[in-house]
């Protein structure tokens, strides 16, 4: 055995795979209860992303948050290519500086109704987000006429 086997042998903590081990009954069982596991797996056993508002509160407005932070920027140009190709304009996008959450702002359109459930839909199969608002963010000229008090 050559000194590099050796070392990453020793490092890995790997072992060499004998010409005469084979694949015995208990693998093959074992792994037909695997398959029969990931087959038995139903769509409502799946994580959506949630709206915790009604489709009814849109306004144009969706906030959403995502899993990771660090996904922020390829969720938003993936929300930004569907939401053109379905023929929405985004007036405004932003995102939290940590990239947790982000803000949309759509023109609306002829039919809201439609709008909302079209984008209900899309948001709640993206696996990246947690949950979504159709709800404004807060801007900072509302933020300070609260801290005020008159």
């Amino acid at each position: 055995m050559s000194r590099f086997k050796q070392i990453c042998k020793g490092f890995f903590g790997l072992n060499e795979q004998d010409s005469t081990s084979k694949i015995t009954d208990q693998d093959v069982e074992n792994a037909e209860k695997y398959a029969a596991a990931l087959k038995s797996i139903d769509e409502t056993e799946l994580e959506e992303a949630q709206l915790i508002n009604n489709l009814s509160d849109y306004n144009g407005h969706v906030m959403y948050q995502l899993r990771d932070p660090q996904e922020a920027n390829s969720v938003a140009k993936e929300i930004q290519r569907w939401t053109t190709k379905k023929g929405f304009t985004i007036i405004t996008h932003k995102k939290s500086p940590s990239g947790r959450t982000g803000y949309f702002y759509f023109r609306l359109g002829e039919d809201p109704g439609s709008e909302s459930q079209k984008i209900q839909g899309y948001f709640a199969q993206l696996p990246e987000l947690t949950k979504f608002a159709f709800k404004s963010a807060k801007s900072n000229q509302t933020r300070k006429f609260k801290r005020k008090k008159f």
